[in-house]
């Protein structure tokens, strides 16, 4: 190394004062250290409880509504899907689960009665002709 590059190195260190070393060692203790305040420490628990699967059979009562609506089976079984799926909303599962069980059973009936109107209407028609 020749003198300058040394000169140099060691002139960064020369013209800083003292005090603005301890000063930031004073500083750096300050923000690292432990927190100013010495509160006790509470926690908080948050319960999520998953969503509850109530199937509210509304796609299969609409179905019934539109095409198979025998003796307005389907247009009783739509409605009691929506207020099965307004229980879900509401948190109601029992609710839900009760509405839901009694459109299920509706659209049964319908596609039950509908699927006899048919093939009774099939057998009725091949014995006449």
């Amino acid at each position: 190394m020749n003198h300058n590059s040394q000169h140099f190195i060691n002139g960064l260190h020369a013209e800083v004062p003292p005090s603005y070393s301890v000063v930031k060692e004073e500083h750096g203790v300050a923000v690292l250290g432990a927190p100013q305040i010495s509160a006790p420490v509470t926690t908080t628990v948050v319960n999520i409880q998953p969503e509850t699967i109530v199937p509210d059979h509304i796609v299969w009562s609409l179905f019934n509504t539109i095409f198979l609506n025998v003796c307005c089976l389907g247009f009783v079984a739509f409605a009691y899907s929506v207020k099965s799926r307004d229980r879900k909303m509401v948190g109601d599962v029992i609710g839900a689960r009760s509405y839901a069980s009694t459109a299920k059973c509706l659209n049964i009936w319908a596609l039950v009665l509908c699927l006899l109107g048919t093939i009774g209407s099939i057998v009725l028609l091949v014995l006449v002709v």
